[in-house]
């Protein structure tokens, strides 16, 4: 005579009893485990730019502005975040004009993390007049600037900048361009000093060609 094995099936209660415990066992390791670090935001470090490849920027947003928009003076803003010694800034501020509305008004590139600085990327600032014959605001055609700050800062090297560098590693240099009408020039101000009333030394170069010019101070 043949047996067959004899197997005990589990039954639907058991089944049953089996889930509700696995479930409790869940509940009961999710409430004992502790709560998830919150995702702290990342901090980004500044950028940096030339002054060119930062005016380049804002011009596309004055346009958008005015588009009669003209520049007339490009200058890099001094911060604790770089000593301005590449020819590069985490802030630029380029200033335009309007025939047309009679205004001119500032765009800012920013790339620096400090907190008063200007919102990272193109920003405007506010309107002011706008006198085309004013000697301080005469605009330049944008194809004029050739040669870029970080070009003239090595142009400004060879004309006694490297003995300020060198005496002082950390000096602040900065830039300023603008469109002198006496020469009918667009020149590269490059200065030794976080103002140019109180820097030891300015060197103009040439903004189309790359010469130097002049030692203003």
């Amino acid at each position: 005579m043949n047996f067959r094995p004899f197997t005990v099936r589990p039954t639907r209660r058991r089944f049953q009893l089996t889930g509700i415990a696995a479930l409790l066992l869940g509940l009961s390791a999710a409430c004992s485990s502790p709560p998830a670090a919150p995702v702290k935001p990342e901090v980004k470090g500044p950028e940096f730019l030339t002054g060119r490849s930062a005016f380049q920027k804002c011009y596309v947003a004055a346009r958008g502005w005015s588009r009669d928009a003209q520049p007339f003076r490009i200058e890099s803003l001094p911060t604790t975040e770089g000593n301005g010694q590449d020819g590069k800034a985490p802030i630029w501020r380029a200033s335009f004009g309007s025939v047309a509305t009679h205004a001119a008004k500032p765009y800012f590139w920013s790339g620096s993390a400090t907190p008063d600085a200007p919102s990272r990327g193109v920003s405007p600032g506010p309107e002011d007049s706008f006198t085309p014959t004013n000697a301080s605001t005469y605009t330049f055609d944008a194809a004029f600037l050739k040669i870029d700050s970080d070009q003239a800062f090595d142009v400004a090297q060879k004309h006694k900048g490297e003995k300020i560098t060198s005496a002082d590693p950390a000096a602040i240099v900065t830039y300023v361009c603008d469109f002198d009408h006496n020469t009918n020039k667009l020149i590269w101000h490059v200065v030794y000093g976080a103002k140019r009333e109180t820097a030891k030394l300015t060197i103009a170069v040439d903004a189309s060609t790359g010469e130097f010019i002049r030692e203003e101070k």
